[in-house]
């Protein structure tokens, strides 16, 4: 667990601007995390393998090098990033 402590000296309250920011930065996360997935969709869609096929295939050298197939990782590698930044939003607790 980590802690993130926060000095402020104004007079407004700070916790539900930093709600607001963390809620606004989930809801684009999850938008981008959409985007990437129909992405990865419409690779499987076009070379008619799942990408778990897909992957298992590329790491055995049974599929040439392409740039189709390197946006194809690129796109996977970021829905794993951008999953694991949602679930690290949505795990923040405020202490009050």
């Amino acid at each position: 667990m980590a802690d993130v402590r926060l000095i402020y000296d104004g007079e407004r309250q700070l916790k539900p601007l930093v709600e607001a920011a963390l809620a606004n930065e989930l809801r684009l996360t999850e938008a981008g995390l959409k985007q990437t997935e129909n992405r990865v969709s419409e690779f499987e869609k076009r070379h008619r393998m799942s990408s778990q096929e897909f992957i298992a295939r590329y790491e055995n050298d049974e599929i040439a090098e392409t740039t189709d197939f390197a946006e194809w990782i690129g796109e996977l590698r970021l829905s794993q990033r951008l999953r694991e930044k949602i679930e690290t939003l949505r795990d923040i607790r405020f202490e009050n």
